[in-house]
This record gives structure tokens, C-alpha cells and sequence, in this order.
């Protein structure tokens, strides 16, 4: 049988596109209702299958053949590849960073450093400055992000609004970085100049981290904090000293120096491995229970069993054993099933014409600069939602409404500002997307617990729309003008 041709192929209807879209939302919403947070598990990915299969009934019907509906959703998998070696890289380090101290030597440090009044308002700034310096958002949220997480949890703080917080700087840092490979994408698919796309974000960045800081101030506990039976804990079970922040240094060296994420996060993972023989020789020994074995075996293989399983703590301080009970490859697979699961999906609806045909009628629709910027914004948040990944959301509707600007007269940076301010932040706010899944694994905080709170990826599409609505433009140097 012949494959058909492009005559052999129609449009959808408008109700046709709809019907996968409407599909996942039912599902989606059915999962968390009847699971929770627990959706996460499994549920979730069972609905977008579901989806899935729904999408490429609909592009049968349009004319496209199984076997190219196919070819799209494991072409749509596989560009997801890198991400998911990157989560396999983090659970790792967290199981080897967990086993030899490194942990704990940042909650400690933290709480002599930090206090419930500031933590949340300290840990926005904290990752925001040190993404903005290498340019990842999953770098900091997969390093610094994890020990800020166990200190907010010490000082019994809610820890959906420390992983927000911790989300909101790291995307403050990532957006508005040179080194970010989202905003040179951004850049890039707009056609504007790298620096001059920056100068036009950070007048949407600057007011959005500014009223962010805020609002998490105003949700600090104020009042007497008293660190010092925790400190005291910790320096009885551990050999605290700055010596445990080396593998944080090498991470943090590597990323300036460009290295690619998983190469970086992988071998910051086996350098904690190395400096827990180094300095808990016994602790690797008595968690690979490998007291029969020689000694250079026996450390091979708890180091092993941290980098594969993770690390479980018995201290007998059950806190303690909380904090540094996690990590490995292992703890990332249900994650990446939801990866897979979700890309799928968007490589059967966007190979059937599903975004293209909800996308024309909205972008013909635009009357004013403001509705165009809305209407993108609101086309780059649906992409993420529909395809699950950041970069098809900066570039497909970058793409599609590239004409519809220039036609307005709007210079590139206009454009590029609109597609940073939504497509990169609004990533970590959906569950099955690709970050917001890596966040919620990440941190262990689910997406729809910290998304309420995480202010700057709420406020970043909202202020590019207001000030598009009032008249701002961006010129060719950044500036606005109203």
C-alpha cells in the first residue's frame, strides 16, 4: 500500500483539533482527583497514553498513516533523551552527595546562616544569582536547590513555598542569563540580537523577581528560632567541614566553564562518591554491607548502590535520616516514564496538525499589539501544556507568529521578550512537562503543590501582557517606550 501523499491529507476541524487537548484535560483533572499528588506515579501517564492514542485516532482520520504518527511520537521521545539522562544524573548525585555529607554540611552551614524570617526571600536570591552565572536552572535546583530544601524543612518550613521559591530564582537566573540555552533559543527563533533580548526581558524580570521578593518575605515565620539542638545533632553523627562542599565547588566550576548539564551533574555525582571513601570510609562500607568483601570492593560498592538506589540513612535521628534517606537513578524513573509519556503525546498532535489549526484562527484573530502579545503568550503556555517541553514551546509558536509581528511593525526583541517571559517559565508549573516534572522529582515537592507560590513564573507572562496592553513596545536597543 502506497503512503499518502499531502492532497491525501485534510485539515482538522476545529472541533477535531480539540478533541485530543480536551482529551488530556479530562484526564488529567480525573488522575488528580481521584490520586492527588500520587497521579504523579502512574495515573498521569496512564491518562497520557490515553491521550495519546486519541491523537493519533484523529490524525487517522485526517489521512496520516499509524506508522508516521509513530515515527513522530519516538521522534517527540527522543528529543527528550538528554533531559532524561539529566534526572538520571541528579538522582545519582543526591544518593552520593547524601552518603557523604555534602547534604548535610549545607543544612548546617544554612542554619547558622539563615532564619525563618528571610529563608524563602535568601533562597530566591541565592539561586537566581548562581543561575544567572551559568545560565541552568536545573544545575542550581539539582545542587544548591536540595540543601536549601533540607534546611527549610530543619527550620519547619512549608516546603512548596521553599521550592518555589527556589524555582523562582533559578528561572529569574536562567531567563535572563547569556549562558541560558532557552534564552539564546529565544533569541534566536525571534531573530533579535542575545543582548538586546536580555536588556527587554529584564524589564519584565526586574519588577517580577522584585514583587516576588515581596511576597515571600511576607510569608517568612517570624518570631525566635532556636537551631542549636539541630546543629548539635548533626556535628555528633558528622564530621562537618567546608571539605564537603567540594563536589558543589566542581559542579558549579564545570557549568561556568560550559560544560553540557549530564557531564557536569554526573561527575559532580561521582565525586561525592569519591569523597564519601575519603571521609565516611566506614559509612560506605556499612551501607553497601559489604563487611565480607575487601575493603577497595567493598567501598566500589556502596558508592554503587548510592549512585543506583540512592542513599538510606540510620542514624537513629529520624530527622536526620529523613533529610539524607533519598536519591539514586531508581528515584528518577517514575518521572521519566512521565517524560515519555507526555512527549508522546506531543509528537502525535503536533504531527496531526493540531496546534497549527488552533493557532491560525487565534493569531488572524489579533486586532491590537496588545491582543498579539496575549494571544502568543497564551499560545506558547498551551504548547507547553500540549507537547511537555520548553523548546517546542519557544519555537513552534515563535515560529507561527513571527510574520504577525513583523507585520505590526514590532521589532524582534518584542517577540523574543513575549516568548522568554511564557515559554521558559511556565514550564515548571505543568506536572508532565519535562521541568516541571524534573522540579517536583528534584525537589520532592509536587507541581501542583509549589506552582501557587511560585511567584516570578506567574508574574513573567502576566507583566509581558500588561505592559504590551498599556502600550510598551521594545525598540531595537531594549528600551521600552510607551
Amino acid at each position: 500500500m502506497s503512503s499518502p501523499t499531502d492532497s491525501d491529507r485534510r485539515q482538522l476541524s476545529a472541533t477535531e483539533a480539540m478533541v485530543p487537548i480536551a482529551s488530556l484535560i479530562v484526564l488529567v483533572a480525573m488522575s488528580f482527583f481521584l490520586f492527588g499528588d500520587a497521579g504523579a506515579l502512574g495515573p498521569n501517564q496512564v491518562a497520557l497514553t490515553v491521550a495519546t492514542m486519541i491523537g493519533a485516532f484523529v490524525g487517522w482520520r485526517a489521512g496520516y498513516t499509524l506508522d508516521e504518527l509513530q515515527e513522530a511520537a519516538v521522534a517527540s521521545v527522543s528529543s527528550g533523551i538528554g533531559a532524561m539522562f539529566i534526572l538520571l544524573a541528579v538522582g545519582s548525585l543526591i544518593g552520593t552527595w547524601a552518603m557523604s555529607g555534602t547534604l548535610v554540611a549545607m543544612v548546617y552551614y544554612g542554619l547558622h546562616l539563615l532564619h525563618p524570617n528571610y529563608f524563602y526571600v535568601t533562597a530566591a536570591i541565592i539561586c537566581g544569582v548562581v543561575a544567572l552565572s551559568i545560565g541552568s536552572s536545573w544545575t542550581v535546583v539539582g545542587t544548591i536547590g536540595i540543601g536549601l530544601m533540607g534546611i527549610g524543612a530543619n527550620m519547619g518550613l512549608d516546603p512548596a513555598i521553599s521550592a518555589a521559591a527556589i524555582i523562582s530564582g533559578a528561572y529569574f537566573g536562567d531567563k535572563s542569563s547569556p549562558l541560558s540555552d532557552s534564552t539564546n533559543l529565544a533569541a534566536a527563533v525571534a531573530g533579535a540580537d542575545l543582548y538586546h533580548h536580555i536588556r527587554a526581558v529584564m524589564m519584565t524580570s526586574a519588577p517580577a523577581m522584585a514583587i516576588s521578593l515581596v511576597l515571600f518575605w511576607s510569608l517568612g515565620s517570624p518570631g525566635d528560632f532556636d537551631a542549636s539542638h539541630k546543629i548539635d545533632a548533626i556535628k555528633q553523627l558528622f564530621n562537618v567541614s567546608p571539605v564537603l562542599f567540594l563536589p558543589l565547588a566542581l559542579v558549579i566550576a564545570m557549568a561556568l566553564l560550559k560544560y553540557p548539564p549530564f557531564t557536569t551533574i554526573f561527575i559532580g555525582a561521582v565525586a561525592g562518591g569519591i569523597l564519601a571513601i575519603f571521609v565516611a570510609p566506614d559509612r560506605v562500607i556499612a551501607y553497601a554491607d559489604a563487611t565480607h568483601l575487601p575493603t577497595p570492593l567493598g567501598l566500589l560498592k556502596g558508592v554503587w548502590l548510592a549512585l543506583a538506589d540512592g542513599y538510606k540513612s540510620s542514624t537513629g535521628d529520624a530527622a536526620i535520616d529523613r533529610l539524607i534517606s533519598r536519591g539514586g537513578m531508581a528515584s528518577m524513573l517514575g518521572t521519566i516514564w512521565l517524560i515519555i509519556t507526555a512527549l508522546a503525546f506531543g509528537g502525535v498532535v503536533e504531527k496531526a496538525g493540531v496546534l497549527e489549526r488552533l493557532m491560525s484562527p487565534v493569531i488572524a484573530a489579533a486586532k491590537s499589539v496588545g491582543a498579539l502579545v496575549s494571544y502568543l503568550v497564551a499560545s506558547v503556555i498551551a504548547t507547553n501544556v500540549v507537547t511537555a517541553d520548553q523548546y517546542i514551546a519557544i519555537v513552534l509558536p515563535g515560529r507561527m507568529f513571527k510574520n504577525a509581528f513583523l507585520e505590526r511593525g514590532l521589532p524582534p526583541v518584542a517577540l523574543s521578550r513575549a516568548i522568554g517571559d511564557s515559554g521558559t517559565v511556565t514550564s515548571a508549573l505543568i506536572p508532565w512537562n519535562s521541568c516541571g516534572a524534573y522540579m517536583a522529582a528534584t525537589l520532592g515537592v509536587a507541581t501542583f503543590s509549589y506552582a501557587p507560590y511560585a511567584f516570578f513564573c506567574i508574574l513573567s507572562p502576566i507583566l509581558t501582557v500588561v505592559f504590551a496592553s498599556m502600550g510598551a513596545r521594545a525598540n531595537g536597543q531594549g528600551v521600552a517606550q510607551l
